[in-house]
């Protein structure tokens, strides 16, 4: 073989080398972001269990703040700034008056799926997220676990399982296409 086709031959397979290497290094940092962002929802989903209970009596008292909130046009006809100040805390006001609204309608939905399921297990996984998150009766993992007769190490794999199925409900296709 000559030199010439050596080189050829060499920098053929160094070409391929390095365009397979960086088709594997992109596929992993896409593969890593994608696994970010799932992580992220889980977390998400996760925080929106942790201050539920908060959010619910925040809600509660929301709608009488807001109805509070209505000022007479001419009251801010000189204070223009003051006006939209007012209107950015009524809107956040009612951001999280959805949000509650949402949540309470995605978790109503995980319980259908739980029950309807026909298993045990999926129903578990429902009452575990009520009443560690949920209910008005606040109860530790361990009480859980005595309740369902379960390992404490159950109760938190419930919790997991569940905030997957969740964070499906809570954000959708985005969710599912990260669970893959």
């Amino acid at each position: 073989m000559s030199n010439e086709k050596l080189l050829e031959q060499v920098a053929k397979v160094s070409a391929e080398t390095a365009v397979k290497t960086a088709l594997e290094y992109m596929e992993q940092k896409q593969l890593k972001a994608q696994k970010n962002r799932r992580d992220m929802r889980l977390r998400n989903t996760k925080l929106l269990l942790k201050h539920y209970r908060s959010f619910v009596l925040h809600s509660k008292d929301l709608q009488i703040e807001l109805d509070e909130l209505e000022v007479p046009d001419d009251v801010f006809e000189e204070m223009h700034s003051n006006e939209l100040v007012v209107e950015s805390i009524k809107r956040s006001k009612k951001r999280t008056l959805a949000m509650v609204k949402f949540i309470d309608q995605m978790l109503r939905v995980y319980r259908v799926l739980c029950e309807e399921s026909g298993r045990d297990e999926e129903v578990r996984k429902y009452k575990t997220i009520y009443h560690l998150y949920i209910s008005q009766e606040r109860l530790s993992a361990e009480e859980v676990s005595e309740r369902h007769n379960i390992d404490k190490r159950t109760v938190y794999k419930d919790v997991n399982k569940a905030v997957e199925v969740l964070s499906s409900l809570v954000f959708g296709i985005d969710s599912i296409t990260m669970n893959r």
